[in-house]
């Protein structure tokens, strides 16, 4: 896998073939995609103009990065439907290898493959890891006082980059201080998650507590069990106080 880093974009070749739909149509198919990272926590995809199927419909508008230079914007038209500025192309960028790719917004595509596999949210990082422990460690989790959780049978979870995550049986969760919350998050590499908020003493803490009651494969083994934001609540590994991490949730 190539590396090439020039200012702060990273352009790496990836192996996979990556295709994307809209309108029930194929937009793009290829087998040599590029792995941008225009931001540091994750990358998206850039794809060969020559693997476009769909028809590329410029808007006249365009979008100016620092680093890629001016981006030309596109609508995507299939016979199922028009993706309104949902392509980006940068014909001029000073990053030369990006001058005949498309980026396609990855939300604006109705689905994404990689191989023969659906993938949601963004590309996965061929850096991030995921590791799901099963651990004997006595785990117990407080908020003002109360504890909220306690159990001897954690399954630990282990991302590249993030603190880790301690899942725990919801029959060691006290249930009777859960309040059921309609937020959803996604996770390429977990999937998707349901939340409950906990009330304590009369304060309603929201979106405390998420659970994957169906996770992706490589997160099968944290299926059914529930976890805290180690960043808001207080957390005891083996009766020791843990420092709460510093994260974008905090």
């Amino acid at each position: 896998m190539g590396n090439e880093q020039r200012g702060r974009v990273r352009v790496e070749h990836s192996a996979k073939r990556v295709r994307a739909f809209f309108g029930g149509e194929l937009v793009a198919d290829t087998t040599s995609p590029r792995l941008v990272w225009e931001i540091p926590y994750y990358p998206a995809y850039y794809l060969p103009l020559s693997s476009v199927r769909a028809e590329l419909k410029q808007t006249g508008e365009t979008k100016h990065s620092p680093s890629r230079g001016e981006g030309v914007l596109h609508d995507v038209v299939t016979a199922g439907g028009t993706a309104e500025g949902a392509a980006l192309t940068y014909p001029d960028s000073p990053v030369e290898e990006l001058r005949d790719l498309v980026r396609f917004e990855f939300a604006a595509m109705d689905e994404w493959l990689e191989e023969d596999e659906p993938i949601y949210v963004h590309p996965r990082d061929p850096y991030k890891r995921v590791d799901v422990l099963g651990s004997s460690r006595h785990v117990r989790v407080a908020l003002d006082g109360v504890t909220l959780a306690a159990s001897s049978q954690p399954r630990i979870l282990f991302e590249t980059s993030l603190p880790p995550r301690y899942y725990l049986p919801l029959s060691d969760v006290r249930s009777d201080l859960l309040r059921p919350s309609d937020t959803q998050t996604h996770c390429p590499y977990k999937g998707t998650a349901t939340y409950w908020s906990v009330e304590v003493n009369g304060k309603l803490h929201e979106d405390l507590v998420w659970i994957y009651r169906a996770p992706l494969p490589e997160s099968q083994k944290v299926a059914g069990l529930a976890c805290f934001y180690s960043e808001k609540v207080d957390l005891f590994i083996d009766g020791e106080l843990q420092e709460k991490p510093k994260t974008p949730w905090s």
